[in-house]
């Protein structure tokens, strides 16, 4: 499975982003997909994550309330809605693929298995 993120950019805060995550080589209809994003200086960080059925999600706290995580019905692609957003949200985003399918979000980076390139989310004070 490839994975290819998209959709960042530079917003002002209190602005909106949404981040896309393609699939390919297979759908990831399976598999549960989490975000992570990093800042400069920081270690990569959990985000938000949702199982491969759509039932479970988990949000970061420092995100909860104004970021949601979806798939589309077609199963090949993931999005992290960002509303609200705020300079410290400022970051590289990354997508990744948990292939075990299981009904639990995954929160640390050695429960997934596959990973986007990462795309840069710029927000503006």
């Amino acid at each position: 499975v490839q994975l290819q993120g998209s959709g960042g950019g530079l917003v002002q805060a209190g602005g909106s982003l949404r981040l896309s995550c393609v699939a390919s080589g297979r759908t990831f209809s399976t598999f549960g997909i989490g975000w992570f994003r990093q800042a400069p200086g920081k270690e990569r960080e959990f985000v938000g994550g949702i199982t491969w059925n759509a039932v479970n999600t988990v949000y970061a706290d420092s995100v909860q309330g104004r970021f949601t995580i979806s798939r589309d019905k077609t199963k090949t692609t993931s999005y992290l809605q960002m509303n609200s957003l705020k300079p410290e949200d400022t970051a590289v985003y990354y997508c990744a693929a948990d292939r075990t399918g299981g009904l639990r979000v995954g929160v640390r980076e050695i429960d997934y298995n596959y990973w986007g390139q990462g795309t840069q989310v710029t927000v503006s004070s």
